[in-house]
């Protein structure tokens, strides 16, 4: 008898620290976003739902562990998103912020999460900075860069015939970035800059700088705009008649979401280049219904599965490093394991905190009648060799540090 009830005592202790470690304090991821601007279609709520689902996924595996999302709007202020951020991991216990579309506030973001030593997944930010001179032990960079939306694109057009180019971008982090990158581009494939000019962000009109574009008579006038802006000055480009003329209109940063706002009938035959597409396969198509039925019956964009993948594989390390909290452990753990999640496959992750997938080329084209969101044609997968910047090119300290 006094053996049966150490037994069971012994039993009853070892469930309850169980289940005490299972239940713990709360895992609290942060998807910091534009929740109601230009960038709220590509990211935004859809963000904030696809974070849910990999939270509600890992719940389903490990129904004893408390996952919290929560949400908040940096409108396009660096200061206001770095104003949340700090409050997030100083004072409510956030584990992981993620998304930050803009480029400026990412990158302040970024600091913030370092000096505080949490974790930073970037699925909605796209400068290369974010993995260059300003990379972080803290921070992995899930979107597509600017190096690989500017040098993939910039590359086949000029083989295509576009030597000369004239830029209309974004007067923020992100359009001068984007800018750099793809004139290096063209430069080193022999084409040429015949002029540029800079847009304020979330302008409505873009009749002054595309008619510079028009006089410059460029082969290609390249739209260094995101989202909504790129939106917006495709169609007053197709107001001013530039499509489907001896110039072409290209943008360089192009999400499913600017497709469907722009119709195929005005997209139909752009270039699009990224790492995801809804109808890619058995299980890309698996969790966009799954998103669908829960956001109004939009197809999620490539950012939106990002930001699916990067809770996913945060919560797995953070249970082999067996700490949500330490941000820098928990990066290590990310890059030393394969991460691998239902709708990206395996990928990896590099010394600067580059995750590397395989990127694809697409074309627009008009959709079949059984399936109004399938837009895109594949040109050509991209190996991954060539569709990222090269380790040694970034000017990043953590590659150096590892040498």
């Amino acid at each position: 008898m006094r053996w049966s009830g150490l037994a069971a005592f012994t039993l009853g202790l070892a469930v309850a620290t169980a289940a005490a470690a299972q239940s713990g304090p709360p895992i609290r991821i942060g998807v910091l976003s534009d929740l109601g601007g230009g960038f709220a279609d590509v990211s935004g709520p859809g963000s904030v739902l696809a974070a849910k689902m990999a939270a509600e996924d890992y719940r389903a595996k490990h129904p004893g562990r408390a996952v919290e999302v929560i949400s908040g709007d940096h409108q396009n202020k660096a200061d206001v998103g770095s104003t949340i951020a700090r409050r997030w991991v100083d004072t409510e216990g956030v584990d992981l912020i993620i998304d930050v579309p803009n480029s400026a506030v990412a990158l302040a973001v970024s600091e913030i999460v370092k000096n505080a030593n949490r974790t930073f997944l970037v699925t909605g930010g796209v400068s290369s900075a974010l993995t260059g001179a300003q990379c972080s032990p803290n921070t992995v960079h899930y979107s597509i860069d600017t190096w690989t939306m500017a040098n993939v694109p910039t590359q086949a057009l000029v083989q295509q015939g576009g030597k000369t180019w004239f830029y209309v971008s974004a007067d923020y982090a992100f359009g001068h970035d984007m800018q750099r990158q793809s004139t290096r581009a063209l430069e080193s494939a022999g084409g040429k800059v015949v002029g540029s000019v800079n847009y304020p962000l979330n302008t409505m009109d873009y009749s002054s700088f595309l008619l510079q574009a028009q006089a410059s008579r460029a082969d290609v006038i390249a739209l260094a705009a995101a989202n909504g802006d790129f939106v917006n000055a495709m169609k007053q480009a197709v107001e001013f008649n530039l499509t489907g003329g001896e110039q072409k209109v290209v943008g360089l940063a192009v999400y499913i979401s600017d497709i469907v706002s722009l119709t195929s009938k005005v997209a139909k035959g752009a270039v699009v280049t990224n790492n995801w597409y809804w109808d890619l396969n058995d299980e890309t198509r698996e969790f966009t219904a799954r998103f669908s039925k829960r956001f109004n019956g939009k197809v999620p964009t490539s950012l939106q599965a990002g930001a699916y993948a990067a809770v996913y594989n945060f919560l797995a390390a953070a249970d082999e490093a067996k700490t949500s909290s330490d941000g820098r452990a928990v990066v290590a753990k990310m890059k030393a394991r394969p991460n691998l999640d239902p709708i990206f496959g395996e990928s990896t992750i590099r010394a600067d905190g580059r995750r590397t997938s395989p990127v694809y080329v697409w074309s627009v084209k008009d959709p079949t009648p059984e399936k109004k969101f399938d837009l895109y044609q594949p040109i050509r997968t991209v190996p991954v060799a060539e569709a990222y910047r090269p380790l040694a090119e970034g000017n990043c300290p953590l590659v150096t540090a590892a040498k």
